[in-house]
């Protein structure tokens, strides 16, 4: 009985700790800019040059069809759907109603049943001593982001239903940006294999969910996808399982709409402005979740963020925004991922 007494009181305490972080964490982050291409922001929105000026001259460039105007930032937009499906490797533990109740009437009554040494602790804090349902996760819930424009998503079901393409890029502005900083680096490793391109600068989880599921994933069935999302996600304030699962969904629906495509997912690519940068560091996190979608037969994990730092873990081959690669930096990715993208189209 006393070990068992014990054990309850260390749940306890965990947690009123983990409740009182978790208002600390909801708190609006001081100075947090979402997505708009600045300093340690996020991946930008569409059209935008770093800094957040809009690039007149890559509107409407390249296989992504659609306006590229600026949109606003790319977590608002349309009404959200109902949650997509996760893959159980990403997905969250998300107990049931019942369960819960079960749960929080043990915690209730070994509170008002404590008598050791914190039982007054314990009983002054008893409203907060609830394990809580998880918060709906807003990166599986398909939303068309402000970015991911009517004229932009109707230019590429366009493509998707008349294109002929062999590989599909999906992301936001870092792949989107391939049309931009990348374009030489894409002629010299890719050469005149046909690609698509539907990453929108500024874009999240679920904006490319909403386009996948409304048209972007019907028509042609490309042979290779590379996938890299999630970094506005992080900007917005998407914890790092949250993200994960919301990759998940995407990989998800990417399975169920190509289901013959051999899908590359990147890690998330490092940001900000060092090794203990807490959006690289939410990054990381996610990504080593995200690792765990690789099955060896249809999704393959290439983290290859490793390119990108230095030996004092110093971003290289990235713009002065920390989160955008430049020109070189577009010619290593390519280096990187092209001869196995090829390989699965022949």
């Amino acid at each position: 009985m006393a070990k068992l007494r014990k054990v309850l009181l260390f749940a306890a305490v965990g947690v009123l700790v983990l409740s009182l972080v978790a208002i600390a964490q909801n708190a609006p982050a001081a100075g947090g800019r979402a997505a708009m291409g600045g300093m340690g922001g996020g991946a930008a929105p569409g059209g935008a040059a770093p800094g957040g000026a809009p690039d007149a001259a890559a509107r409407g460039r390249g296989t992504g069809g659609g306006g590229r105007g600026m949109g606003g930032m790319g977590q608002r937009g349309g009404p959200a759907g109902p949650p997509a499906p996760v893959p159980p490797e990403v997905a969250i533990p998300r107990p049931t109603a019942d369960e819960l109740t079960k749960i929080n009437a043990d915690l209730k009554r070994f509170v008002e049943t404590n008598t050791s040494a914190n039982s007054a602790l314990l009983k002054k804090y008893a409203s907060l001593i609830v394990v809580p349902m998880p918060q709906a996760n807003s990166a599986i819930a398909p939303a068309q982001s402000s970015v991911r424009t009517t004229e932009r998503h109707n230019g590429f079901v366009e493509i998707a239903k008349t294109g002929n393409f062999d590989i599909l890029f999906e992301g936001d502005s870092i792949t989107d940006w391939w049309q931009q900083s990348g374009v030489e680096a894409q002629k010299k490793h890719f050469g005149d294999i046909k690609i698509a391109n539907f990453a929108v600068a500024g874009d999240t989880t679920q904006g490319v969910l909403w386009g996948l599921q409304n048209g972007e994933g019907q028509g042609h069935k490309p042979k290779a996808v590379m996938l890299m999302i999630g970094t506005n996600n992080n900007t917005f304030g998407n914890t790092a399982p949250e993200i994960a699962e919301g990759v998940g969904s995407v990989v998800y629906e990417l399975r169920k709409d190509f289901p013959d495509a051999k899908i590359m997912l990147l890690a998330i690519f490092p940001r900000g402005s060092g090794p203990t940068d807490a959006t690289r560091l939410k990054n990381e996190e996610a990504n080593k979740i995200i690792a765990k979608l690789d099955d060896g037969k249809h999704v393959f994990y290439k983290n290859i963020n490793d390119k990108f730092l230095d030996a004092q873990g110093q971003l290289v081959g990235f713009q002065r925004d920390m989160v955008h690669p430049d020109a070189p930096g577009y010619d290593t990715w390519g280096a990187a991922v092209a001869d196995t993208l090829k390989s699965w189209i022949k």
